[in-house]
């Protein structure tokens, strides 16, 4: 007898297998009438399943944010990932050489330090793929000139062990146009210097869809895409019908009746709010607010008291970020439609390392 939704502990998430397909569909479609490479980030759903599917359709390899998570991915036999993230500490680097033997990997850097960790580590054996990371306009890492990427990558070319592997930035949404300029200079600064620039990697999901035909980019990382979120759909990038990742939840209390809370709180949803107000979209009950949030509740602000849930009643929430809320279960329900498909663990939940 086949599992309903509704038969479900809650709370819990459900993935919308048919709606993950088509997003993913859709923008390796976009990406190959570009002539971009897709190396999307897992980051956001944390499933080998889903990784192995998005090379399947045409992605070029991975992008993970930590090492734990390239482990994970690599111990469920994905080959090409790319870490975009400064890897320090003798342990960690133990970790990332060991990495770099199993599959073909990449890794950035945006400081003299961190190349020279690398240098140090991968003296002798593989050599290690570095790419530098350029601040464009997020203000986060970065080198924060074209001048200082030539530096840096004069440096990676001379390391023991290293191999110049191009650009990389994560821009500032938005400013898509200011950060291929950017990049365009530093690309023309290492040509005149004899350096070649094989990849100028980019990424972002609600930028995906704003066109790079003719830029200097040549690889996009986009993560969110394969399930969307309330604020996906508020800058445009994609649509309600989109979302794939929901929050099922019970109505647990009543206590007014402009008030129900659910048992879904930061531990389910994410605290971030990225501009909008209240912490997710109520599927049936789009009045409604999700007001705030404890550890273990969710309290609803309603319009009237008849466009309300009563207790007992499960909801389905559309969370302002997806990413975070898969960070916060240890396994998700696969769905299609209102059927339960299959239960999966989410593998690389946690590596925070």
């Amino acid at each position: 007898m086949a599992i309903k939704i509704t038969d479900l502990e809650t709370p819990c998430v459900l993935i919308d297998l048919d709606r993950v397909e088509a997003n993913l569909k859709r923008a390796q479609a976009e990406a190959d009438r570009l002539g971009l490479n897709l190396r999307p980030h897992i980051k956001t759903h944390k499933l080998p399943r889903f990784a192995k599917r998005q090379v399947e359709l045409g992605a070029a390899g991975i992008t993970v944010q930590k090492l734990g998570e390239a482990e994970v991915m690599a111990d469920a036999g994905l080959t090409d990932i790319f870490l975009p993230y400064n890897i320090l500490g003798a342990h960690k680097l133990g970790r990332l050489k060991a990495l770099n033997n199993r599959v073909t990997l990449a890794v950035t850097a945006d400081s003299p330090d961190t190349v020279a960790g690398y240098a140090a580590a991968f003296a002798t054996g593989n050599p290690l793929t570095v790419l530098i990371e350029c601040d464009t306009g997020m203000g986060r890492c970065g080198v924060q000139t074209p001048a200082q990427a030539l530096a840096l990558a004069r440096q990676i070319r001379l390391a023991p062990g290293l191999r110049f592997g191009g650009l990389m930035t994560y821009p500032l949404a938005g400013a898509r146009d200011k950060a291929e300029a950017w990049l365009a200079e530093a690309k023309a600064m290492l040509a005149q210097d004899g350096i070649d620039c094989p990849v100028i990697s980019s990424g972002g999901t609600p930028d995906m869809w704003k066109g790079h035909s003719g830029s200097a980019v040549t690889e996009y990382r986009p993560g969110t895409y394969i399930y969307f979120d309330r604020f996906e759909v508020k800058v445009g990038a994609g649509n309600w019908d989109d979302c794939a990742l929901t929050v099922l939840a019970t109505v647990v209390s009543r206590p007014t009746a402009t008030r129900a809370v659910i048992d879904a709180g930061t531990k389910t949803l994410t605290s971030d709010m990225l501009g909008l107000e209240g912490h997710g979209r109520i599927v049936g009950y789009e009045t409604a607010v999700v007001k705030s949030l404890s550890e273990e509740h969710g309290v609803i602000e309603l319009g009237a008291p008849s466009d309300s849930p009563r207790i007992g009643e499960t909801i389905r929430i559309i969370p302002n970020h997806a990413c975070v809320v898969s960070n916060l279960f240890d396994e998700v329900h696969l769905i299609s439609g209102e059927a339960l498909v299959e239960t999966v663990p989410v593998a690389a939940r946690g590596k925070v390392q």
